[in-house]
């Protein structure tokens, strides 16, 4: 049986370590998490008992892993993760979509490190529902529930195999290994079996000298004719070809495999490798060529204006439209000088005029009032 606390250490490591030390398939690691916590909520009866009460289907094999609807999987996150921290028997109240997110997930964060389970992590990486930390709290809540529940892991039982005898077909033109071993092991029999008799049966094959030397005299005056004999070799050759069928059980084809698939998996690596590097190499190549178009775009914006100061400094247009100027002051001073005499002019003799006629006011009234005295 295992240790329970061993569940889900790969999910914890997922999360803890960087995608550099996980290596190039640390992008799908999320996928194999999410499975892993399918299978727990199955276990869990998570259809019966959190699905039906929100009127909810269940779950895809990358619904987490993937993202579709980040509204609804941000609510069956919040509804999932409620359900097992009541699972795993603390208390818990069920979210509605009416509460502020920001807020569930504090509260959810807070469950999980009550557990002892490492949050390193900002929060807001739950709000799109879906993701590989996303993945990972439910994970470590769902092996919660499991433990409050009583589950314990187990080891594989694997099945006795029996070996079954292959039945072969043996066909008229082709022999297997066995059957030519059986064979040779029956002409071998045969020939120690005639190797006795002949032993045993030495006296008489000595009498039998005679009969002997007749029938050897016979056999050596064939009748046979050579090309139809030359025929029938050829009819029979076909039949007499040996096929030895390879055992996929045999332990040297599963080691070949190995080997083969190991330097499959090297050359690839090699390839992946070559083609992080490039893609790094090709994005820093990016980033300075940004850099450098923008520097160059300054750089012509200060030779233009440059040139424009260049020009505006040899150009003798803009001094004769100063002496233009100058000019035309001069003139407009003039006539304001005249301008300006004349009004002087104008009103010096408004005043003179003024002070006559109040002195001639003056002598008018006192000359009667010396008429008058005389009188």
């Amino acid at each position: 049986m295992a240790d329970e606390a061993g569940v889900g250490r790969r999910g914890e490591r997922s999360v803890e370590e960087g995608p550099a030390e996980r290596g190039p398939g640390a992008a799908f690691h999320m996928f194999v998490l999410m499975e892993d916590l399918l299978d727990k909520l199955k276990l869990l009866s998570y259809e019966e008992e959190a699905l039906r009460r929100h009127n909810m289907r269940p779950l895809s094999r990358h619904y987490f892993a993937l993202p579709t609807n980040p509204g609804e999987q941000f609510f069956m996150f919040c509804a999932l993760a409620a359900w097992l921290i009541t699972k795993a028997g603390r208390p818990f109240e069920q979210p509605q979509e009416c509460d502020d997110p920001n807020a569930v997930i504090s509260n959810v964060l807070s469950e999980l490190r009550s557990f002892g389970r490492p949050v390193d992590f900002p929060p807001s990486k739950l709000k799109a529902g879906c993701g590989e930390q996303v993945c990972y709290v439910l994970d470590c809540l769902a092996e919660e529930a499991l433990k409050h529940t009583g589950f314990s892991w187990k080891r594989p039982a694997y099945p006795t195999e029996e070996l079954e005898e292959e039945e072969i077909t043996e066909d008229d033109a082709e022999l297997t290994l066995n059957k030519l071993e059986e064979d040779v092991a029956e002409e071998e029999s045969d020939n120690e079996e005639n190797y006795i008799d002949l032993n045993v049966l030495k006296a008489q094959t000595y009498r039998s000298d005679m009969n002997e030397t007749a029938k050897q005299e016979e056999i050596l005056q064939s009748t046979t004719d050579a090309a139809e004999w030359n025929l029938e070799v050829e009819r029979v050759l076909p039949q007499l070809k040996v096929t030895v069928r390879t055992d996929n059980k045999d332990w040297r084809i599963h080691v070949d495999q190995m080997h083969q698939h190991k330097d499959g998996i090297d050359s690839s690596l090699k390839e992946t490798r070559a083609k992080e590097k490039y893609q790094e190499g090709s994005g820093g190549v990016n980033e300075r060529s940004r850099v450098l178009s923008e520097i160059t775009e300054v750089l012509e914006k200060v030779k233009q204006e440059t040139e424009e100061k260049g020009s505006s400094m040899t150009d003798g247009a803009p001094l004769v439209k100063i002496k233009q100027a100058l000019t035309k002051l001069k003139q407009e001073t003039t006539q304001m000088d005249i301008q300006i005499g004349v009004m002087e002019h104008t009103l010096l003799q408004s005043k003179l005029k003024e002070k006559s006629n109040m002195t001639r006011d003056m002598h008018a009234t006192m000359i009667p009032e010396a008429t008058v005295g005389a009188y």
